[in-house]
């Protein structure tokens, strides 16, 4: 199917769009965080999709594009970076709006922990596999980072990334040739493990996550920033007391 990126890339933002202004939600609330949020997770992302692509880690199929191109990348995957984590942290604000509960509270802290020291270990054994070792070793170490840090959002991140994980199969996997004749991307197998979940390399995954919770992350930290009291208001009141 022609333009097949393009209309994944639609799918995939247009319901979250559209729901953003639920009133519960009020996620168009979020945007101010969540826009500069993307554009740092973005530059960062797709200065590594241009080194990965210019070195045969990955490529894309003509045949599923629009044909064209910015730095070696199809524009598609550009509006990857901000379809897919604007759909993923839109499911991460849902879940805060409507669940009372915490489901993961008690265990995200030891079940991070034991993720991250596993894909770091993996990275170390695997240093030639060069996108099994870069994004798992980002991902571990970010992850140690925000453990360390203790941050009160770390459960509710862990859980809208495990929601988020069936609509990845779907995109994800008609990315990498599940129910299509070819692959939209395809991978060398020379620098990743070579497991799949169906089509998709178990990398992505990990992707996914480095993706996620980067944005969140950011996100959550702007939000914090904003939110803190003027020193200097503080000051006057201090006077005026």
């Amino acid at each position: 199917m022609n333009n097949l990126y393009l209309y994944l890339n639609i799918f995939t933002l247009l319901f979250p769009l559209l729901l953003s202004f639920d009133r519960k939600v009020a996620f168009y609330k979020e945007w101010k965080y969540l826009f500069p949020a993307i554009l740092i997770m973005g530059v960062f992302f797709i200065g590594k999709d241009v080194i990965f692509a210019a070195n045969n880690i990955w490529a894309f199929n003509d045949d599923y594009l629009l044909g064209v191109r910015i730095l070696g990348l199809p524009v598609e995957e550009w509006m990857f970076f901000f379809t897919v984590p604007y759909a993923c942290v839109f499911i991460y604000a849902c879940l805060l709006a409507y669940l009372k509960v915490d489901p993961l509270k008690k265990i995200h802290r030891p079940f991070l922990f034991v993720l991250a020291v596993v894909l770091l270990v993996v990275a170390i054994m695997n240093y030639q596999k060069l996108y099994t070792s870069i994004v798992f070793a980002i991902t571990a170490l970010l992850l140690l980072y925000n453990l360390l840090k203790k941050q009160p959002w770390l459960s509710m991140f862990l859980l809208s990334y495990f929601v988020a994980l069936i609509p990845f199969l779907l995109v994800n996997g008609l990315l990498t040739g599940s129910f299509i004749e070819s692959q939209v991307v395809s991978y060398n197998p020379e620098h990743n493990l070579n497991i799949r979940i169906l089509t998709i390399p178990i990398e992505d995954s990990i992707y996914n996550l480095l993706m996620l919770l980067m944005t969140v992350q950011l996100m959550e930290w702007f939000k914090s920033w904003h939110n803190q009291p003027d020193p200097v208001m503080m000051g006057e009141n201090r006077i005026m007391d």
